[in-house]
């Protein structure tokens, strides 16, 4: 990737929300038999949050794509219950973002992350796939 002629920033901010539903519960992610918001469904909206920090400041053909997470989930979120999650930019290493997140219920804090992302080009990304999935004899 050459030297880009955009910037991206520590400092952005990016937000996901979810309802809690009971798809959403680690019963029905098979993560535990509990009614309560999944750690995989928590770890997924913490990503989301973490992209859309980014997103609107890439040019096209550019996305982040997720490599690392440190997460610790806090606290039981029940069904019903909607769960917010706040990314932010604390740091930039050439491609590499690294974030920190942190996921309230409307209670209490719910879970708490550094997210490490990537920018990659897309095209690039999707040839690779392409690549794999023809090793892998998939369609």
């Amino acid at each position: 990737m050459s030297t880009p002629e955009w910037r991206i920033e520590p400092g952005l901010d990016g937000e996901a929300r979810v309802k809690v539903t009971p798809r959403k519960t680690a019963a029905a992610f098979t993560s535990g038999a509990v009614e309560a918001f999944a750690t995989p469904a928590l770890l997924a909206l913490m990503e989301h949050a973490a992209f859309e920090a980014t997103r609107a400041h890439l040019p096209p053909g550019l996305t982040t794509v997720g490599s690392a997470v440190q997460m610790r989930h806090l606290a039981p979120a029940p069904v019903g219950a909607e769960v917010m999650a706040r990314a932010r930019l604390v740091q930039v290493d050439g491609r590499k973002l690294t974030f920190d997140v942190e996921a309230f219920d409307g209670v209490e804090k719910v879970g708490e992350a550094t997210h490490e992302r990537f920018i990659v080009d897309e095209a690039r990304f999707q040839a690779r796939l392409d690549e794999k999935r023809k090793k892998l004899g998939l369609p």
